[in-house]
């Protein structure tokens, strides 16, 4: 998964030549799981229709403030689309438009919702050599960085004039590089290395039957997202479950039993900077595995049980460097033994959650949790979804990482 899911982008096209591959930069964002929306000049649609784009992007395309066709037209709220956008692209960015943005020039749609963008706005310059290295684009270029805008480096080739030179636009797959590139490397763990376990354990009574519980996995999967989309690189260890994730920097182990998690997670521990163990780990398993099915002969069976590996303490003890995270599933007293749990095990935080809170536990898309640190701070959160849940917790530990 792209870097770019879930983001909304809105996509700033001026009139250049070069408009005619925002049509497959369209396409290339869409593919990775954006939600675009383009705004055009009025005379960008001389180059590539609106049509077009609105199909690829399965959005509107705007160009004006109002529809001039529409006697009862909607004002098209350049506030709202600014507001909107994770990030704005203007490709190809002309030199007349670099120029007007640089000077605050408002006289069309696109130039409004880029003075009220609040998201990173990227621009792809694209115009003939004698344009590109004139000293007022110089100087535009030069007022936009200092604003914050990031610019597409243009690149060498053949220009619409026929002269072979600086000035032509990057290639879309290569702004989709660029802009992924650029957000991973000012992510806050980027070059971190997180482990997190995830899901049920099942132990087995004999090759048919085993004990397990209800966990679905949902709340450590959705810690591997939010780490990921932070730009950490996630090893994923998961027992039993039916969810899923796409993700370039996720690595999924799958395992099975609490011996084989135990196992796993030794292998990777040593070189993570975080682990969180999210999983919900059999505490007891049978002391003895049958080879073969047990009948069923009698009215009652009795196994004798054992106690698993305690994954967390083992990791506590070895504990160097890492920033070690537990989780607590309490029904009584359940701040004093989260406390209890943090400080046996060696943990830097603990994140508490009680089967009495309605919507918390298993199963569930919601829950509601407290964070308690080694130094026994609180933190109480209201109930919500997981993936909410999830970004909070990399918050708190990016938070105390760099306290």
């Amino acid at each position: 998964m792209s870097i770019l899911s879930g983001k909304n982008i809105l996509l700033g096209i001026s009139a250049g030549i070069a408009a005619y591959k925002t049509a497959s930069l369209v396409r290339l964002f869409v593919k990775v799981g954006a939600n675009v929306k383009v705004v055009m000049t009025p005379a960008s649609k001389e180059f590539v229709t609106p049509l077009t784009l609105s199909t690829l992007s399965k959005n509107p395309v705007f160009s004006s403030f109002t529809s001039d066709d529409d006697d009862n037209a909607v004002w098209n709220s350049h506030v709202e689309l600014g507001l909107w956008a994770d990030l704005m692209i203007i490709a190809p960015a002309t030199a007349n438009t670099l120029s007007k943005m640089s000077n605050g020039v408002c006289d069309n749609l696109l130039l409004a919702t880029y003075l009220s963008a609040k998201c990173p706005v990227y621009f792809a310059p694209a115009m003939d050599l004698d344009m590109y290295k004139h000293p007022s684009t110089t100087r535009s270029f030069h007022v936009l960085k200092s604003f914050g805008n990031i610019i597409i480096p243009a690149t060498s080739g053949e220009l619409a004039s026929g002269l072979v030179g600086e000035g032509r636009m990057a290639e879309p797959e290569d702004i989709l590089t660029f802009i992924e590139n650029n957000i991973l490397d000012n992510l806050p763990l980027k070059g971190k290395k997180v482990l997190i376990t995830a899901g049920p354990t099942y132990e087995a009574i004999d090759p048919v039957r085993f004990i397990g519980n209800h966990s679905s996995g949902k709340m450590g999967f959705e810690i591997a997202k939010a780490a990921a989309n932070l730009g950490a690189e996630v090893i994923l260890i998961s027992g039993p479950t039916a969810q899923t994730v796409s993700h370039s920097l996720i690595k999924v182990v799958s395992v099975v039993s609490s011996e084989d998690m135990y196992n796993a997670v030794h292998i990777y521990y040593n070189e993570v900077d975080i682990a969180i163990l999210s999983a919900a780990v059999a505490d007891f398993k049978p002391k003895q595995v049958a080879s073969q099915k047990i009948k069923k002969k009698e009215n009652t069976l009795t196994l004798e049980l054992e106690k698993t590996k305690d994954i967390l303490a083992s990791l506590g003890a070895i504990k160097k460097q890492q920033f070690l995270v537990g989780f607590a599933l309490e029904t009584h007293d359940e701040l004093e033994h989260a406390k209890g749990k943090l400080k046996a095990k060696n943990l830097n935080l603990i994140v508490l959650n009680s089967l009495n809170d309605k919507g918390a536990g298993f199963q569930t898309e919601t829950n509601k949790v407290t964070f308690i640190d080694d130094k026994e701070h609180i933190t109480e959160f209201q109930l919500k979804s997981k993936a909410d849940v999830a970004k909070d917790l990399m918050n708190e530990i990016i938070k105390q990482m760099n306290a």
